[in-house]
C-alpha cells in the first residue's frame, strides 16, 4: 500500500488475512510515498512485486505512470491497483467494484430506478461509475459547488448514465428514492441527516469514522452499507488480480477491528 499519510491504513490488515487463509507466503506493507516520488520508486521495484495498492494522493498521478490503464479508471481519474506486465505496470480502479458488492449486501442491483449521489470528488466519480455499470436510472447529483456537481453529471454522460444536477439543500424529498449515495466526510452528511427519517430506501454512506454518522444515524431502516463495507469488497478485488486466486473474504472480514472507527483507510 503506497500514499501519504499511510501509517492509518487497515488494507495491510485485509491483505495479511488473506495471504494467510490462502496459505501464501506473501508480504504486505504500508510504504509512505508523496505525489513526487511515485515515478522514482516504482523504478526501484523488480519482477518479485505482484501488485501495489494505491491510495490518495496516487491514485490520478500513477495514470500517467502506467503502461496500460483500465479505461473506466481514466475516465474517473482514479486508479488504485498496479498490478505488474511485461511492458510495465496496469492500472485498474477496485473502488468500483467495492461500490458495487457493497449495494448488492443491502438488495441494489442493476437497473435501480432512482439514485442521489451527495458530494464531487473521488469516491463520488467511483459511484457514478458504479450506478453506471448497475444501469441505473434518474440519477441525481448534489455537491455544494453548482460546477463540481455539473461536473459529475458530464463524467455520468460519458459513462452512458443519465444523470442530472441537483441543488445542495437538503430535503426530504430528495432522499425518496431507491439509493442514496454520500460521500461526505461524517460530519458533512449532517446536513442531511435532518431530512433523513423520511428517506425511502437504501443508504450508501461512503464514511466510517466516526461510525454511525449523523446521516446513517438518523436513516429509517437498516439497508445501510459503510465505507468499511467498500474497504473491505474492494481488497477482496485487489487479492484476486494479485494472487490469481479467489479472495478470502470471510477471513478477510473477521481481520477488521471491532471497531469501525480503529485505523480508518482512504483507499475508497
Amino acid at each position: 500500500m503506497l500514499g501519504s499519510p499511510i501509517s492509518h491504513s487497515l488494507s495491510p490488515v485485509l491483505h495479511r488475512a488473506a495471504y494467510r487463509a490462502l496459505g501464501l507466503d506473501w508480504h504486505y506493507a504500508a510504504i509512505e510515498v508523496r505525489e513526487e516520488e511515485l515515478g522514482s520508486f516504482l523504478a526501484t521495484l523488480d519482477d518479485s512485486w505482484a501488485g501495489l495498492s494505491l491510495t490518495m494522493p496516487l491514485k490520478e498521478v500513477a495514470i500517467g505512470l502506467c503502461a496500460t490503464v483500465e479505461p473506466t479508471a481514466v475516465r474517473i481519474r482514479s486508479v488504485n491497483t498496479l498490478i505488474p506486465q511485461a511492458d510495465g505496470w496496469h492500472g485498474t480502479n477496485t473502488d468500483i467494484f467495492g461500490i458495487v458488492r457493497s449495494l448488492a449486501s443491502i438488495g441494489i442491483g442493476r437497473g435501480l430506478e432512482s439514485a442521489l449521489v451527495l458530494g464531487a470528488g473521488a469516491t463520488a466519480r467511483s459511484a457514478i461509475a458504479a450506478l453506471a455499470s448497475l444501469e441505473a436510472r434518474n440519477v441525481l447529483v448534489s455537491a455544494r459547488r453548482p460546477e463540481q456537481a455539473h461536473e459529475l453529471v458530464a463524467l455520468a454522460a460519458a459513462l452512458g448514465l443519465a444523470a442530472e444536477p441537483a441543488a445542495w439543500q437538503p430535503a426530504a424529498a430528495l432522499l425518496d428514492c431507491a439509493l442514496v449515495v454520500s460521500t461526505l466526510p461524517g460530519d458533512a452528511g449532517g446536513e442531511w441527516a435532518k431530512a433523513a427519517p423520511a428517506a425511502t430506501g437504501a443508504l450508501l454512506d461512503s464514511s466510517y469514522h466516526p461510525w454511525p454518522t449523523p446521516l446513517a444515524q438518523q436513516w429509517p431502516n437498516g439497508r445501510i452499507a459503510s465505507g468499511r463495507d467498500m474497504l473491505l469488497w474492494q481488497a477482496t478485488e485487489q487479492v484476486r488480480l494479485m494472487t490469481g486466486l479467489e479472495a478470502p473474504v470471510d477471513a478477510m472480514r473477521a481481520s477488521l477491528p471491532a471497531s469501525s472507527g480503529a485505523g480508518a483507510d482512504d483507499t475508497v
